[in-house]
């Protein structure tokens, strides 16, 4: 795990200063790679490439970029498969024991083919000297993260945005982005909210040669449903897959701990993990001490005592928001996802006293099924086909009469359900799940939606919700495969800016292509069995779980009290952020309506946070825009971050 930077003049000239733009944007992401560091030029002066490093395997040999014949490489994240792929193309080829050297060897025998022979998380950068290109690749899920830019002929990369914004020619938002942004909390199609700057998207490649940048899709997840197996079938495959992927993913020379949060998926991999090792697990978890409504450490706990895990808790206090959120959104580079980022920098601050290398439990309600709204929305779809007698062609496998016992999931969504049915009940499902994640839906006149453009996030939402990957035909496949699409990458991004701003590797074994594959091919009414959330996934954990974990109904997925700390505690210093001048004359969002509504209606959550957010983050980089325009021309080594002044 690292942070990986590089600069490309497209047409082969020579980059003045190559070396000074490479530092910049090397000690911009600093704290990816507290381990050591290094760049490397052309020999003619056209491409540079730099790195930071976490070292986690192979310490003494593994440093980059690595060099090897005439190709050079600069990767940030692991290969869990690099022990095979060493043994496949030869063990005496090797000149080191790292898994970097190995995506060189896999380069070297199958080309650009290399990134699907590769288990793992990562991005990385290859110089082709032999066929003067740059190629470039990104993880089949997003977990590992890949910028870049153009400016003329100048193509700049790197693991986060802030190192990418000395070179653009103005730090501004990109409308379409910040519309997704409202609707969803995250963008969508490789857009970010810097104006200029895109992500490579999770599964794609990207070559530069003969003066030509493109883009290639080089995996999918196909939801073709599999009715010759049985569900025992699937249920002793999934576990054989899960077993192996936990195993893989402990690989590594320095001790591996996990996040616990009490859930099912988090605790299901400590517990497998834990029985891998000789030594105790140690596991991390968070709590805020609030009652149970933002406690689940009874759950953690649980877990620590029956699985034998050595459990480090760590309580979060308003003066942790206070000090800390300004450098949350910071490590973040934009707004994204809900409070719960904050709640995880937290446990991650304490976790990198103990532990470089963790495990979590990302993926697993992507993958699986485990939101509710899943089952509000089928249901809904489900008393339509009944209504309409449609319910036997082939459309609800899982049907609303086997649904009703489960009903009792959403006792605590009846706000969620009354809102949900108030307007176009029975609409197409697309439209339906739309209105249900839409979140900009009860937004006003604090937006200033007169300086926005006519880009509608549903027409992107609805491109992805029907894409050629996913049969029509099952609205639990459509569902989870736009959120597998979309929310999780940006939940990942999430993982990997928390985790890497105090050093530490966040793993996420869910997260293998195998274990990704076979769930698509499920039917719905082995995944969603009777309206069972994760139904699949529980049978398969089953023997790994305390049975007060597996059968709990109350999980909360780490909320975050801005509500209560915002009328209290931390309520002067949310009101300072939001009422300074600069935050009055936003051209985007109105703060004075904000306060206003926020006062009248006593109302800090999820909507509030993003307003939130998105103010910090104007303040973090468009107010300091200028801080960055001139962090080439003032460059002193080791200087920028103090130049910038993070939090």
């Amino acid at each position: 795990m690292c942070g990986i930077a590089g600069q490309l003049q497209i047409q082969f000239q020579t980059v003045h200063e190559l070396e000074k733009n490479l530092q910049v944007m090397n000690e911009l992401q600093d704290h990816r790679g507290p381990d050591s560091e290094g760049t490397w030029q052309h020999p003619a002066g056209f491409l540079g490439l730099s790195h930071k490093r976490l070292s986690i395997i192979d310490h003494d040999s593994g440093k980059q970029p690595m060099l090897q014949g005439q190709n050079v490489v600069t990767f940030n994240g692991e290969i869990y498969n690099y022990l095979e792929l060493r043994k496949e193309l030869g063990e005496k080829k090797f000149s080191t024991k790292s898994d970097t050297e190995v995506i060189l060897m896999a380069y070297r025998k199958w080309g650009e083919d290399c990134v699907n022979h590769l288990r793992g998380m990562f991005a990385f950068a290859i110089w082709d000297e032999s066929q003067q290109k740059l190629f470039c690749a990104r993880d089949r899920f997003g977990i590992k993260p890949f910028y870049y830019t153009q400016n003329k002929n100048h193509f700049y990369f790197a693991s986060e945005m802030k190192a990418l914004l000395p070179f653009l020619n103005n730090i501004e938002t990109d409308l379409n982005a910040f519309k997704d942004y409202l609707a969803f909390q995250f963008s969508l199609n490789g857009k970010t909210l810097f104006k200029d700057i895109q992500k490579l998207e999770p599964g794609y490649s990207l070559t530069i040669a003969n003066g030509q940048v493109t883009k290639k899709k080089y995996w999918e997840v196909y939801y073709q449903r599999d009715f010759s197996h049985t569900a025992k079938y699937f249920k002793e495959r999934m576990h054989e897959l899960i077993l192996e992927s936990i195993k893989l993913h402990q690989r590594s020379d320095v001790p591996v701990g996990a996040y616990v949060s009490g859930g099912i998926d988090s605790t299901a991999i400590a517990s497998i993990a834990n029985s891998n090792t000789s030594d105790s697990m140690m596991a991390f978890s968070g709590r805020y001490d609030l009652g149970p409504k933002f406690d689940e450490s009874k759950y953690a706990k649980l877990a620590a005592d029956e699985l034998g895990f050595d459990l480090h808790l760590t309580t979060i206090t308003p003066k942790n928001f206070v000090d800390n959120i300004e450098n949350v959104i910071y490590h973040l580079d934009t707004p994204i996802a809900g409070p719960g980022s904050f709640s995880q920098f937290m446990v991650s601050k304490e976790a990198s006293k103990y532990r470089k290398v963790l495990l979590g439990g990302q993926g697993g309600d992507e993958i699986f099924g485990g939101y509710t709204r899943y089952l509000i929305a089928y249901f809904e779809q489900c008393i339509k086909a009944a209504i309409d007698g449609t319910s036997e062609n082939g459309n609800f496998i899982v049907t609303y009469e086997s649904i009703i016992p489960n009903l009792t999931a959403l006792q605590a969504y009846k706000p969620m359900l009354k809102n949900f049915w108030q307007k176009g009940l029975f609409e197409s499902m697309d439209k339906r799940y739309f209105r249900l994640i839409n979140r900009s839906n009860s937004l006003t006149n604090e937006v200033n939606w007169d300086n926005l453009n006519d880009y509608s996030p549903f027409d992107s939402f609805s491109k992805i919700f029907h894409g050629d990957n996913v049969q029509k035909e099952s609205y639990f496949d459509l569902m989870t495969n736009y959120d597998f699409k979309t929310l999780l990458p940006a939940l990942l991004h999430v993982e990997d800016r928390v985790s890497m701003a105090h050093g530490i590797e966040s793993r996420v074994p869910f997260l293998d292509h195998r274990i990704v594959e076979l769930a698509a091919t499920m039917p719905a009414d082995i995944k969603f069995k009777n309206g069972n959330l994760k139904h699949i996934l529980k049978k398969v954990l089953k023997p790994h779980l305390p049975k007060k974990i597996l059968n709990r109904k109350d999980k909360m997925g780490f909320p975050t009290p801005l509500n209560q700390w915002a009328k209290n505690e931390v309520h002067d210093f949310i009101f300072d952020i939001l009422s300074c001048q600069k935050a009055k004359n936003r051209s985007l969002i109105d703060n004075k309506k904000v306060l206003k509504q926020i006062d009248k209606d006593g109302n800090y959550g999820r909507q509030f946070w993003g307003f939130l957010s998105m103010e910090i983050w104007q303040q973090q980089f468009h107010d300091k825009a200028v801080n960055y325009k001139n962090m080439l021309s003032n460059y002193t080594p080791k200087a920028t971050a103090k130049l910038v002044g993070k939090g």
